[in-house]
């Protein structure tokens, strides 16, 4: 005799139920499909990882192609955004640079979230002494004002694209470092750590095995937040002349050029300047979106 269940109800006792379970990343996505903030900021990390991924094939000439004959051309037929100074397009060098915001935003944000998860869980995995030292060096790093490290980091390194991500990184570890240092001695006071301690699981095991995947999703929400600090605090850099360098298509380096045209030709400041404000606002929304749904206190 075989049983049979119907959508939606159990399996009788002693029966195994075959019915694939849904994973946690489909039920994340179809919550941020249903959230109105994840549908207009997931669209706007979507086009922009097109642009980055695509744009060479998208862009309809060549961003570094200089054309002196038709120089600050007006947005029209065949130039959607205008062109700049040097005649080049803008439309182009607009898609092209959204390859530069995806990497800072990704190498940034990588190098401050590998650092401070690091020095966070030595903290906690070490404490005593080793907790003292690695809090210490964070509360040193915290002492100096965000911008003034960053110019410090470009200042002994040269300014350069790869240098600002650096930076970035960098002035970004110490507030990762003391969020995971919060969750992990948190969770480390729970009933589950205490009984694999008690089943004579090691230091590292914990650590890595049961402390780390408890707070990803508090890491997941943090970085939605720092991601857009990076991007935006890079693109100001190369709009101070410390990050990327002309005639590089990175969104704050074309407004370094463009700002002496602002009264004469605005369509050269507006493309690079909303390119950055949209980014920027899309990359915010996704992450209050991913907030709502990967933080218990909103389901």
């Amino acid at each position: 005799m075989t049983h049979q269940t119907t959508p939606g109800t159990l399996a009788p006792a002693g029966t195994v139920d075959h019915r694939p379970r849904r994973s946690g990343l489909i039920r994340i996505l179809r919550r941020l499909a249903r959230h109105r903030s994840g549908r207009i900021g997931g669209a706007a990390v979507l086009v922009i990882i097109l642009m980055a991924a695509f744009g060479s094939l998208l862009v309809p000439y060549a961003p570094l192609k200089i054309d002196m004959a038709h120089r600050l051309l007006p947005p029209g037929a065949s130039h959607w955004f205008g062109t700049d100074e040097l005649g080049r397009d803008l439309l182009s060098r607009v898609i092209f640079g959204a390859r530069y915001l995806l990497l800072v935003g990704v190498y940034s944000t990588a190098i401050a979230f590998g650092g401070g998860v690091l020095l966070g869980l030595l903290a906690v995995a070490g404490g005593g002494w080793t907790d003292m030292l690695v809090m210490r060096l964070v509360d040193i790093m915290l002492a100096f004002p965000y911008v003034l490290l960053l110019l410090a980091i470009i200042a002994a390194l040269g300014p350069s694209l790869t240098t600002a991500m650096v930076a970035v990184g960098i002035a970004g570890i110490p507030g990762y470092a003391r969020l995971v240092r919060g969750e992990a001695l948190s969770v480390r006071e729970r009933e589950y750590v205490d009984a694999m301690r008690v089943l004579g699981a090691g230091t590292l095991r914990i650590t890595l095995g049961t402390i780390l995947p408890s707070i990803l999703p508090a890491l997941v929400i943090y970085t939605s937040y720092v991601m857009p600090l990076a991007v935006l605090s890079a693109s100001a850099l190369s709009f101070l002349g410390l990050g990327a360098q002309p005639p590089l298509p990175e969104w704050g380096a074309m407004l370094v050029s463009s700002r002496s045209f602002l009264a004469t030709a605005w369509w050269v400041v507006a493309a690079p300047g909303m390119a950055i404000f949209l980014s920027i606002l899309g990359l915010n929304l996704f992450g209050n979106a991913l907030r709502d749904v990967l933080d218990p206190k909103h389901s």
